[in-house]
């Protein structure tokens, strides 16, 4: 097999193995064990081999010392994802009470070079907590969000610093920023909807948002995130997506000069599927949004979202289903 470590090329040219490092003399390295018949041997480099051997071997002992945590260091290099690695790592530095503001500073590298590694990050959030101070992280994250503005383990990190220290206050103005550079990052508009959930929603607040978003929406009509958007934002009142008219409006006047994307066939059936059965309740005639409903979704099927042709066709049959239902109840 091929050599699994892709890591060995992070050493220093003049690294020398732990097996020949006078320091480490009195340690005898514990080589891993994969029983008489392992059915796949891996081909782990010498380097690979030396680091680990000598890391079971302290960790047998429960060596915590500062050449146990720079052997840590190593191990990270070699491969990042390793839970014991860092779980180890943490156990050192509570029992020799280290900087962390240290650790802060060499965790941060290593999540520069490893920014979709999950376990880099679980070490930094851990190391924060026991700091309990987040005043790093907004900045991390966002040079992090800079090399990959979908990067899902930075924005969950970011998530968790201002939901537990409660720094909200500018992370509008930052996702509205992000938003401008590129409207299709769906990560920018769910955090910017995960900030309105959590610093709460009045009136005006929907009504400045679903302002925003319909103006987004103008500028790229087929986009799934603002949509996505408006949807969330509507179910924040009484969950009917007409409660705004300015909402129907803006949607109608969309359709009439041509507009046909999914995304907004999609907003006006479920809207005049709700829009019958108001008329319908009302004892008004809702025949023109049955209409509407049976023609949206035959243009979903066969023009404008043919992959998904047979939903829409049962989205067509299930409102058939419920008016039939309807009908029969209060004939009952």
């Amino acid at each position: 097999m091929t050599d699994c470590n892709s890591s060995d090329e992070d050493f220093a040219e003049d690294w020398v193995l732990y097996a020949n490092r006078p320091e480490w003399s009195d340690v005898v390295p514990l080589k891993q064990d994969d029983g008489d018949n392992p059915v796949v041997m891996i081909q782990y480099s010498e380097k690979f081999n030396d680091v680990f051997s000598y890391l079971r071997a302290v960790m047998s002992k429960q060596e915590k010392s500062v050449r146990a945590l720079k052997l840590t260091q190593d191990a990270a290099k070699l491969n990042a994802a390793n839970y014991t690695v860092w779980q180890y790592r943490r156990d050192i530095l509570q029992a020799l009470s280290s900087n962390l503001h240290d650790e802060l500073d060499y965790i941060e590298r290593v999540i520069e070079d490893n920014p979709k590694n999950y376990q880099v990050w679980h070490h930094r959030r851990v190391i924060v907590e026991w700091m309990n101070n987040p005043s790093r992280e907004l900045e991390l994250t966002e040079s992090i969000l800079n090399m990959d503005a979908k990067n899902y383990h930075a924005w969950q990190h970011r998530q968790w610093a201002i939901k537990t220290y409660n720094l909200f206050e500018d992370e509008l103005q930052y996702v509205d920023r992000l938003i401008s550079e590129d409207m299709r990052n769906n990560s920018a508009w769910n955090e910017r909807f995960f900030v309105l959930k959590h610093t709460g929603f009045n009136g005006d607040i929907l009504e400045r948002e679903i302002n925003y978003v319909m103006n987004r929406i103008r500028l790229i009509k087929n986009n799934e995130s603002p949509w996505n958007f408006l949807r969330g934002l509507l179910q924040q009142g009484d969950g009917k997506l007409a409660q705004y008219p300015e909402v129907v409006d803006f949607c109608e006047e969309l359709y009439n000069s041509g507009v046909r994307t999914p995304y907004l066939l999609a907003f006006l059936i479920d809207l005049y599927e709700e829009k019958y059965f108001e008329a319908k309740n009302a004892g008004q005639d809702p025949e023109l949004y049955q209409t509407k409903v049976h023609d949206l979704c035959e243009s979903m099927a066969t023009h404008h979202d043919t992959i998904r042709y047979k939903y829409w066709r049962y989205i067509a049959d299930d409102f058939t289903r419920k008016i039939e239902g309807q009908i029969n109840q209060n004939g009952s």
